[in-house]
């Protein structure tokens, strides 16, 4: 049954996290493949991409993000690419568009409000590295319209209900095909921590008929997915997000959060959807 199936997508590196923290974060197209065939073994049905140079920084470069893009769907045809918008800081909207219309991937991100978007010490404050992330109105609706015209899935990305409402105001132009699909973001140092309160207000603020998922950084992970699932949403886990399992160990890779995520679904009566269901879900219609 469809409204039983859970959609569960692994983010496999982040424009950040870097194999010093987690020696299974993928750099090269090789290792993204890898990674990604396990979280498909495991239960994902989509995987979220940062292209990396070989170096590990976040590239803009377009045969780069191809290559490391048909690595991935050469190893597994079936698994949905998600690929990011945002690329890594300091890119132009030209470089960040650029790279999808290019490779046109079936799934995008779709940033949707400037933000502070930090590296803060959690524990004392500090301030590590700090950096505004821009997202103007004509980004969302240029990017948006340019998304849906190439036939690329835009995932609207919401680190708070002025997310949301900034994407319901531009789509009174009729850019987005639907269902729309949302993915809130918890407890970037810039945006909001996960509330359970703040997450169901959000759910309600959603246009009838909408699909949501969500994601949280750090410990906000799992608490995070669980209410999305128990809500009727769906799940991204992986090494952007999060380097470590509950219990705090360093997580073997990707595949081995989408295994908890699975079991979390299986708790709440949920089944993990295959890559087929959750092109149905989202209305992905290549």
């Amino acid at each position: 049954m469809k409204g039983n199936k859970v959609i569960i997508c692994a983010a496999l590196a982040g424009p950040a996290t870097m194999k010093s923290q987690n020696p299974a974060v993928p750099y090269t197209p090789d290792e993204f493949a890898e990674e990604a065939a396990r979280c498909f073994q495991e239960g994902a049905a989509m995987v979220h991409v940062h292209a990396r140079d070989d170096s590990g920084m976040p590239t803009h470069e377009i045969d780069r993000i191809r290559a490391t893009h048909d690595a991935i769907k050469e190893r597994s045809p079936e698994l949905i690419v998600n690929l990011t918008s945002a690329v890594g800081f300091g890119k132009t909207p030209e470089q960040r568009l650029a790279q999808v219309m290019a490779v046109r991937p079936e799934v995008a991100s779709l940033n949707t409000n400037s933000m502070n978007f930090s590296l803060i010490d959690r524990g004392t404050g500090r301030i590590v590295a700090d950096h505004v992330f821009e997202n103007t109105f004509t980004m969302l609706q240029d990017f948006g319209r340019a998304m849906e015209s190439a036939g690329v899935k835009p995932e609207i990305e919401c680190y708070d209900m002025g997310g949301i409402d900034n994407t319901l105001l531009i789509a009174r132009q009729g850019i987005f095909s639907t269902p729309m699909v949302f993915n809130f973001v918890w407890g970037v140092a810039g945006g909001q921590r996960f509330r359970p309160d703040a997450f169901a207000a959000m759910v309600h603020a959603l246009p009838q008929g909408s699909v949501f998922t969500t994601c949280g950084i750090g410990i906000e992970q799992f608490p995070a997915v669980t209410m999305s699932c128990l809500m009727g949403g769906h799940m991204r886990v992986g090494l952007e997000d999060n380097i470590r399992v509950p219990g705090g160990a360093l997580a073997k890779g990707s595949f081995e959060q989408v295994a908890h995520a699975v079991k979390i679904a299986a708790l709440l009566d949920r089944e993990p959807a295959t890559p087929a269901e959750a092109r149905e879900i989202m209305g992905i219609r290549r």
